[in-house]
């Protein structure tokens, strides 16, 4: 495998992560006149961002703040945006890096419109990742409707099939290239800004829940996708066991989260992110029965408080302080009974539902997959920051569990850290 040599130079920044984190501190560097390299292992930008139908503080959409910046992206020719993109290994000092980028093939070119010929005659169907593996995807796809850079993705499993060949047949723009390979870049960088973000802690690993065991229990990143009008139900919230309409749901706070034996901190979203989803039901269903389970309620600052104390006022959702200790599925019906302890009366609680939410806690990516570089992480896996030493910084939830805001704020912070690093050297 040849390495390329892909420019840059010491006073060029790398940004590490697409997410809305990578994106923010990206386009603060760029915009101040840095030359950025935006790496990003997935096909395209966007993060966890991407994947949610709602988002605080506004309640909007992805697509509002993710479009703008993918415009913004797009008429600055200081960020150069690798998609499909790992690094390899950084080697160097402050205000001196070489890292050796290591890029998988997309064997889809340049040339691609999105024009969706390839998909059409596409039969090949394998996981949607992006959907949690709710639902299927065609093996040529489009990772989601808005993604930047705006190109389709052939899926490995395409090659060397008689779909490949119909594929490259039914393409008008000869943008279909199965001959690519993987290939290794080396850039020259002066900082590196390490935003690599968080990923759902796998509810499966916590044995009383039940996800995974039975159908009708989901996580809360899925009942994001569930309720999104780009999701598997083209935003109809209902029951994976029959895809019939609940009228009660549970969630369970702190799923894994504040547990010795799991994740031993606060995940700080998760009690905001169930309150919000309370709403979706409620827009979908006026009559649902909701109960939240929760250890305490985190609403940090005042928005969140507001927010807080509108979601009390309604009658049907009943917020139940106390833990749960397991969960019973009723075999006909695939109903679910929570049994929890209700801390403030002593009262063992045993609440059948149609459907379960868990409040899966916050884990970062770098606690599952290590970085190759010399970089500093707590006993979660989070990074910590040496400002004294600079170079290398982490941002958004690479550092610690936040929210979109906090996210952006971090990642300004940041951008300006790398320059100092650039300054200085």
């Amino acid at each position: 495998m040849s390495i390329e040599k892909s420019g840059g130079f010491d006073g060029s920044i790398m940004v590490v992560g697409g997410g809305i984190s990578g994106l923010t501190t990206a386009l603060e560097a760029a915009e101040v006149g840095y030359e950025v390299f935006l790496i990003e292992k997935t096909p395209s930008l966007g993060g966890r961002v991407a994947q949610l139908n709602q988002y605080f503080p506004k309640l909007c959409p992805p697509s509002c703040g993710l479009e703008i910046n993918f415009r913004r992206i797009k008429d600055n020719p200081k960020v150069k945006v690798l998609t499909m993109t790992e690094v390899d290994k950084v080697e160097g000092e402050p205000g001196a890096y070489n890292v050796t980028l290591k890029i998988a093939p997309r064997y889809v070119n340049e040339n691609c419109t999105c024009c969706g010929e390839c998909a059409k005659v596409c039969s090949i169907e394998t996981d949607n990742e992006f959907n949690f593996s709710m639902n299927k995807r065609k093996a040529a796809y489009l990772p989601f409707e808005m993604a930047f850079p705006a190109r389709y993705v052939m899926s490995p499993e395409l090659k060397k099939t008689e779909d490949a060949e119909k594929c490259k047949e039914a393409c008008k723009y000869d943008a279909i290239d199965f001959d690519m390979e993987e290939k290794k870049v080396e850039v020259n960088v002066g900082s590196i800004v390490w935003a690599t973000g968080w990923q759902p802690y796998d509810a499966s690993k916590i044995d009383n829940l039940g996800f995974g065991k039975y159908d009708n229990i989901i996580t809360n990143m899925m009942m994001e996708r569930l309720a999104a009008p780009n999701g598997p139900t083209k935003g109809k919230i209902v029951r994976p066991s029959d895809n019939n309409q609940p009228q009660s749901i549970a969630f369970v706070q702190c799923a894994g989260s504040r547990d010795e034996n799991h994740l031993p901190y606060c995940s700080y979203i998760c009690c905001m992110a169930s309150l919000k989803q309370t709403t979706y039901i409620r827009e979908q269903y006026p009559d649902a029965d909701i109960y939240v389970f929760y250890i305490d309620v985190r609403a940090p600052g005042n928005k969140y408080e507001k927010f807080y104390k509108k979601i009390k006022e309604d009658e049907k959702i009943y917020l139940i302080k106390g833990k749960v200790a397991e969960v019973i599925e009723d075999s006909d019906s695939k109903n679910i009974t929570v049994v929890a302890e209700n801390t403030l009366t002593g009262e063992k609680i045993k609440q059948t539902v149609e459907m379960v939410v868990l409040a899966t806690g916050m884990q970062p990516t770098a606690s599952q997959f290590k970085i190759p570089a010399d970089l500093q992480v707590n006993s979660d896996g989070f990074f910590i920051n040496n400002f004294e030493k600079g170079g290398m910084f982490a941002a958004g939830c690479a550092n610690k569990p936040l929210d979109v805001v906090s996210s952006n704020q971090n990642a300004t912070g940041m951008a300006l850290k790398a320059i100092q690093t650039l300054v200085k050297s």
